[in-house]
C-alpha cells in the first residue's frame, strides 16, 4: 500500500507545473487522510470484537454510518464557499494551488468510504488467520492505481493534482471489491457459527471506539496543521514540494509498524500471553525499518531515490536530504507505538491510545512554532524535527498505561471501573 505516495508524486513530477502539482497533490492528500482518519480503527476493532454474527452484523452497520457521516462531511466541505475560506484565508494556499487542490479533492470523494468498509473486512480476515488474503487485495489496489496513474499520464492533459486523486480512489475501490469477495468464505462461516461469547451495544461500541476514532484523526489532522506552518515558514514552495515526497518514501517503512498493531491483537491473545515474544519482534522490527531508512538517507541512495525515482531535480533534492535523515526514526516509532496500542487495545484500556496522540500532536505543534519563530531552519526540516519529538513523547506517555494492563493481566490489582477506558 506505502507504493502508491512514491509512485504517484514520482509521475505527478514529471508533468507540467511540477512543483504547484506536487504541492496541491500534498494537500489535498493530506485532507483525505483526515476524511480517513475516524475509519482507521475499524480494522483494529473488527479484529478485536467480530467474534460472533450477531457482533458481526452491529459492527457492519457502525462501519455504513460512520462512512456516510464521513462523505457528508467532506461534501460539505467542499462547497464552494467553505472551501475558499479554508484553503485560501486559514491555511493561505494560492489561488492556482487552491483550485488544483479542489479538483484532487473532489475525485477523492470515494476514498473514506472505501477504506473503511475495506478495513473493516480486512479485520475479519485477520482475525480468521486469513492475512494472506489482505495481501492479494492490496496489490489489486496497487494495479488499480497504477493502472489508472500510467493510463491517464500517457494518454490524458490533467493536471498532476487531480491525476493523483483519480488514480488513488481507483486504487481504493479495487481494494475494496477484492476484500468483499475474498473475505466472503470467512464471512459465511462467521454467520454459520453459534451465537456465543460477549456482543457490545452500540452505545458500549461508541464507549470503545471514540478514543480509537480519536487518535487517527489527531494524528493525520496533524498534517494540514502542519501544511499551514510550511506556508508561513522559510522556503515555503521548496518544503511543501518535497514533503510529500518524504513523506511517501517514509511511509513504505513506517507501513511494516502500522500493519503490526493488528498483529499484536491477534497473537498477544485475550490474556496477553504472547507478550514477550511479540515485544521481542517488536523490538527488531522496529531497527529493521529504521535502520533500513537511515541507510539510503545517509548514502548516495537518497539520490538515486529523490532524483531519479521520485523525479526532483537536484536542488531539492539537496534540500529534503537533512529532513529525511531526521525522518528515518519514525519507522521505529510506529512499529513501538503500534506495539502499545495493541497491548491497550487488548486489555480493553483505550481512552490512553488517543491521549498520548493528543500529547504528540501538542508537541509537534508548540515545537514546530517555537522552531519557525526563532530558528533559521527551512520549513521542511522545522517539520521533521517536530514530527520525531512528538511521536517520542508519545511513546514514553503509553509506557505506564501498559504496565497497568500487563499488571491487572499477571494477577495484580484491578483497575479502577472508571480508568477502564470505555
Amino acid at each position: 500500500m506505502a507504493i502508491d505516495g512514491p509512485l504517484l508524486t514520482a509521475i505527478i513530477a514529471r508533468m507540467a507545473d511540477a512543483e504547484l502539482n506536487l504541492a496541491a497533490y500534498g494537500v489535498a492528500f493530506s485532507f483525505a487522510l483526515v476524511a480517513e482518519a475516524p475509519i482507521i480503527m475499524l480494522m483494529s476493532a473488527s479484529t478485536a470484537l467480530a467474534s460472533n454474527p450477531l457482533a458481526y452484523r452491529r459492527l457492519r452497520q457502525f462501519t455504513h454510518f460512520l462512512n456516510f457521516m464521513i462523505t457528508l462531511g467532506l461534501v460539505l466541505l467542499l462547497l464552494p464557499w467553505p472551501y475558499r475560506v479554508l484553503m485560501e484565508t486559514v491555511i493561505g494556499l494560492t489561488p492556482d494551488i487552491a483550485s488544483r487542490t479542489h479538483l484532487a479533492l473532489l475525485a477523492l470523494l470515494p476514498w473514506p468510504a472505501a477504506i473503511g468498509l475495506r478495513r473493516f473486512y480486512q479485520g475479519v480476515l485477520i482475525r480468521n488467520n486469513q492475512t494472506r488474503k489482505v495481501a492479494l487485495a492490496t496489490v489489486f489496489r496497487l494495479l488499480g492505481m497504477a493502472g489508472c496513474a500510467f493510463l491517464l499520464f500517457t494518454r490524458s492533459d490533467l493536471q498532476g493534482a487531480l491525476l493523483g486523486g483519480i488514480s488513488l480512489s481507483c486504487g481504493v475501490l479495487a481494494e475494496l471489491l477484492a476484500s468483499f469477495l475474498l473475505s466472503r468464505p470467512t464471512v459465511r462461516r462467521l454467520l454459520a457459527s453459534p451465537q456465543q461469547g460477549e456482543v457490545l451495544s452500540f452505545s458500549q461500541l461508541w464507549r470503545y471506539y471514540l478514543p480509537l476514532a480519536l487518535t487517527p484523526f489527531i494524528t493525520l489532522g496533524v498534517h494540514p496543521l502542519v501544511i499551514f506552518f510550511l506556508g508561513k515558514g522559510r522556503f515555503p514552495l521548496e518544503s511543501l514540494a518535497v514533503m510529500p515526497v518524504l513523506g511517501s518514501l517514509t511511509f513504505i517503512f513506517r507501513a511494516i509498524g502500522l500493519s503490526f498493531q493488528e498483529v499484536a491483537i491477534a497473537l498477544l491473545g485475550p490474556d496477553l500471553r504472547g507478550y514477550q515474544p511479540i515485544r521481542n519482534f517488536a523490538y527488531g522490527l522496529a531497527l529493521f525499518a529504521s535502520g533500513v531508512l537511515l541507510l539510503i538517507a545517509l548514502t548516495p541512495l537518497s539520490t538515486l531515490w529523490l532524483q531519479q525515482v521520485a523525479g526532483l531535480n537536484a536542488e531539492l533534492t539537496r534540500f529534503s536530504r537533512l529532513p529525511l535523515v531526521l525522518m528515518a526514526l519514525l519507522p521505529a516509532g510506529s512499529v513501538l507505538s503500534s506495539f502499545q496500542r495493541g497491548v491497550l487495545m487488548g486489555g480493553r484500556l483505550t481512552r490512553p491510545v488517543s491521549t498520548a496522540t493528543m500529547v504528540e500532536a501538542a508537541v509537534i505543534f508548540g515545537l514546530l512554532t517555537l522552531l519557525l519563530l526563532y530558528s533559521t531552519f527551512s520549513g521542511a526540516l522545522c517539520a521533521a524535527l517536530a514530527y520525531v519529538a512528538g511521536r517520542l513523547m508519545a511513546i514514553l506517555w503509553m509506557v505506564y498505561p501498559c504496565r497497568r494492563v500487563l499488571g491487572r493481566q499477571s494477577g495484580a490489582a484491578p483497575d479502577h471501573p472508571s480508568d477502564s477506558g470505555a
